[in-house]
């Protein structure tokens, strides 16, 4: 695990001395550069496979042709080293960067759509002789891993982090008014837009290849249904079967390691699912982390049932509890971690923290609600499907009404008295307005838009419906609903918030975080299981109250895998969805964050928000009228603001850190 970074066009050894110092925490076992006329690599080293110098980056062919910088791991990497040994390849480490850089060798640009793990890397190849070189960027098919990049002149420059990305200082610390728009409608920046204007992200699954003077982006996998023949339509206990044996291979391979691994435990089928096979494909007990609240976070906490669990499973368990002291300690802290602002991730940056102390490789069951229909979204859909399909000419008459209102001339009106009712109208139609309307926001588009500072709204595209942000991830449209909100979901929310968060907070800590549910093999199969295998498909649908999870009807394969190897009844007991405290330490040990970073003061020294309405929203929560979280996201953003961009890259720490070259 690493993180890489790099400028095409130029040598500029400073700037990339400047990025390597600033993704320290990334890397801290080994750190190097590379140089020539028209490329700077530069990279730091989480060292996880092949701890000795001998997988040291940028890696580079003996003839000097190639070389590579890789943030990662491939887990079949083994097998893959296996072909090329026998298609004559010879190897010096027992590094999986080496065998990435044989595998481009020997495919070309396709070795990608032989790797199963998680990865951002750069290849430079100057085979072709002075004035023909060409560099290839890629991301792994989920985006587990981030690669941002911008353009400055005539210049490339790309990075692991945003805040990398700032200290080449060849990049402007000035927040795109779009992307603040998506942050606070969505909680997070929709990919490829970041919150910093000329920044983007590569997509997940996409590579870009710059030659010849010509950038070309393209897509090199993607979801899809029915890739696993024959599963469909096998009978229910050989689809358990099948899905149990490809779990169990993932996570197996997933624990390659030479340093120590662990797992995050939550109380959920996910994480415990994963822990229960670590546990059996391992002869020493698994280190696992949990994280619970005291106080008036109590009653949200589940980390009595990941000890449960734990007990069950034989773990060598950590259970974390945070106090709002300790939130408001390292609040600061969270904010630069995360790289850019979201609403969600400091139960991350909290359990991986605790981790970091036992282990340096953490599995995560990320995923797993995405693949196996365990969002509740995935239940409003479906009935919301329903419903719309018993009177298809109304349907049409609602999709035509959606389809007008949604025209941009109708965004000047959303900020205003007449938003709340042109946002219903827009959504009473189109499966991309419901979805976005059902599924995970911050503010609706209209608040969204009000909360926007006047002058940044025209920019920002304020009032702009959510259709046109979701349409480029609606990556199964002719799948069923179920089908179809796996990918909205996998592309949107799961990519842009929780793995996006996770990344940037895991190894804000030096932690690497794994995910076997977002393996290319495990999402075709789960995207070739009938609807009814992963969701109850008839009868009352609900996923409130006291609901166990079997009731809920969500995760129905997962369950009967996890049958015999969790503790009995695991399935009946009550499902609840991961939360935070947010509002008992607002009220609480943040209360004194939270009136500065809000203050009418604050707010319009900054410029992005509207300090009047967020007043309103202010006096709304101290009523008891609105939830913390709509409180908590702006105050994130401000501090994020703070901790990254207010405050220069320290050049001094270039000086501090050990250089390889």
């Amino acid at each position: 695990m690493c993180g890489i970074c790099g400028i095409w066009g130029k040598s500029d050894k400073p700037a990339v001395d400047r990025m390597v110092a600033a993704m320290y925490h990334r890397g801290p076992d080994d750190n190097g550069t590379y140089f020539d006329s028209k490329i700077s690599l530069g990279m730091t080293r989480l060292a996880i496979l092949d701890t000795t110098h001998a997988g040291h980056q940028p890696m580079t062919t003996p003839d000097e042709g190639v070389s590579i910088i890789y943030n990662g791991e491939t887990y079949n990497f083994r097998s893959e080293r296996s072909i090329l040994e026998s298609k004559g390849h010879s190897f010096k480490s027992k590094s999986d960067t080496e065998v990435i850089l044989k595998m481009y060798l020997e495919y070309g640009d396709d070795f990608l759509k032989r790797m199963r793990g998680m990865f951002a890397l750069a290849i430079y190849d100057k085979r072709r002789g002075f004035g023909r070189e060409r560099l290839l960027l890629a991301r792994d098919q989920f985006g587990i891993k981030p690669l941002l990049y911008a353009d400055s002149g005539n210049k490339l420059v790309f990075a692991s982090e945003i805040k990398t990305l700032l200290a080449s200082g060849l990049v402007e610390p000035a927040i795109d008014p779009e992307g603040l728009r998506l942050f606070l409608t969505f909680g997070s920046v929709c990919q490829p837009r970041t919150i910093i204007k000329g920044v983007k992200m590569l997509m997940p699954a996409h590579r870009m290849i710059v030659e010849d003077g010509k950038t070309k982006t393209e897509r090199y996998w993607s979801l899809d249904t029915d890739r696993h023949p024959g599963l469909r339509d096998a009978p229910y206990e050989e689809q358990v079967a099948e899905i149990e044996a490809i779990l169990e291979e993932t996570v197996k391979l997933q624990m390659v390691s030479d340093v120590p691994i662990g797992a995050f435990l939550s109380g959920g089928i996910d994480s415990s699912l994963m822990v229960a096979m670590m546990s059996e494909a391992s002869s020493e007990r698994i280190k696992t982390f949990s994280v619970g609240f005291d106080g008036k976070g109590s009653d949200i906490d589940e980390s009595e049932e990941a000890a449960i669990t734990a007990e069950f499973l034989g773990t060598d368990h950590t259970r974390v509890k945070i106090t709002e002291h300790d939130v408001r300690d390292h609040i600061e802290r969270f904010a630069f971690g995360l790289d850019q602002p979201s609403s969600d991730g400091i139960n991350t940056y909290f359990v991986s923290m605790a981790a970091r102390k036992g282990v340096t490789v953490a599995i995560s069951g990320n995923g797993g609600d995405e693949l196996f229909a365990g969002y509740p979204w995935f239940i409003f859909m479906q009935k919301d499907i329903e419903r719309h399909s018993e009177s298809p000419f109304s349907s049409r008459i609602r999709e035509s009404s959606s389809s007008f209102f949604r025209n941009r001339f109708f965004d000047r009106f959303i900020p205003g008295a007449l938003g709340q009712a042109v946002f219903r109208l827009r959504n009473i139609g189109g499966f991309l307005d419901r979805y976005g309307a059902n599924s995970w926001q911050l503010l609706n588009a209209s608040d969204a838009a009000s909360l926007i500072a006047t002058p940044l709204r025209r920019e920002a595209k304020a009032g702009k419906s959510m259709y046109f942000d979701l349409r480029e991830i609606d990556e199964i449209p002719h799948g069923s609903t179920i089908e179809r909100v796996s990918a909205l979901s996998l592309r949107g929310y799961n990519n842009n918030q929780l793995l996006r968060d996770s990344d940037a907070v895991s190894m804000f800590h030096s932690l690497e975080l794994r995910v076997p549910f977002l393996d290319p093999l495990v999402a075709d199969a789960a995207l070739s299981l009938p609807d009814e295998s992963k969701i109850k498909t008839e009868g009352d649908l609900d996923f409130g109250g006291e609901l166990s999870y079997r009731d809920t009807g969500a995760k129905r394969i997962l369950l009967d895998i996890g049958k015999k190897m969790l503790p009995k009844d695991f399935d009946k007991k009550p499902k609840r969805g991961f939360g935070m405290p947010f509002e008992s330490w607002l009220r609480g040990g943040l209360r004194e964050v939270y009136l500065d970073t809000l203050s009418s003061k604050s707010v319009n020294e900054r410029g992005l928000l509207d300090a009047g309405v967020m007043d309103e929203m202010k006096s709304g929560f101290e009523n008891g009228n609105l939830e913390a979280l709509k409180i908590w996201a702006p105050l994130i953003l401000e501090l994020w603001c703070r901790e990254v961009l207010d405050k220069p890259v320290p050049h001094d720490v270039v000086a501090e850190q050990k250089t390889v070259s």
